[in-house]
């Protein structure tokens, strides 16, 4: 079974944290669930969901939701010996960027960023801030170097969405093609209309 950790911390955004997780729940799945302490007050305040009440949603899907405690770095996913197959932090603070972007582990979030990165595993950030300073743009010039996915919250209009959901299922399909999911959520560019 494919082990994956989605991360959520206080960047505006959760909406896509849940698109993504809504749709994680219908494969099977280990999904470890690494939660900021802000990251659960602003999907509270964005979504009016309590992120506990929704993790008791996810886990009667197929996969198998698991909530790890972001001060635990004596959790299995704190270690690379524990192999978990991609890790992705939807939305990406930019603060929890430029941590993971200098080596700090000071939590489980960013260890576990840090431990995909240190053994060459898929670890994609969904950073969701605008404008961005050089800073940030160092920070994640920084992670794309050492391989991670810095896949920016900016959705694609060629599918003419009609709906804000159709935005959001853009961002959460390219969030699974990411994590080699396949998924027909969103639509795809089919080329140049004649």
């Amino acid at each position: 079974m494919k082990k994956i950790i989605v991360g959520l911390t206080g960047a505006s955004g959760s909406i896509y944290f849940s698109r993504v997780m809504d749709l994680l729940m219908d494969f099977d799945l280990t999904i470890h669930v690494i939660s900021t302490k802000t990251g659960s007050e602003v999907f509270e305040f964005e979504t009016k969901n309590k992120l506990m009440d929704k993790l008791t949603l996810w886990n009667k899907g197929r996969a198998t939701v698991l909530l790890e405690d972001n001060e635990d770095l004596f959790s299995k996913v704190a270690s690379g010996s524990y192999r978990s197959d991609a890790m992705v932090i939807v939305p990406c603070s930019m603060s929890t960027l430029g941590e993971i972007s200098n080596g700090i582990t000071k939590n489980l979030l960013t260890r576990a960023a840090d431990v995909m990165i240190k053994e060459k595993r898929p670890l994609i950030l969904v950073p969701r801030e605008t404008p961005l300073s050089s800073i940030h743009l160092k920070n994640m010039s920084i992670l794309s170097d050492l391989g991670a996915t810095v896949l920016a919250a900016m959705p694609g209009f060629y599918g003419h969405p009609q709906t804000l959901q159709d935005i959001v299922d853009f961002m959460a399909g390219k969030i699974l093609d990411a994590l080699k999911i396949d998924n027909e959520i969103y639509k795809r560019w089919e080329g140049k209309l004649k």
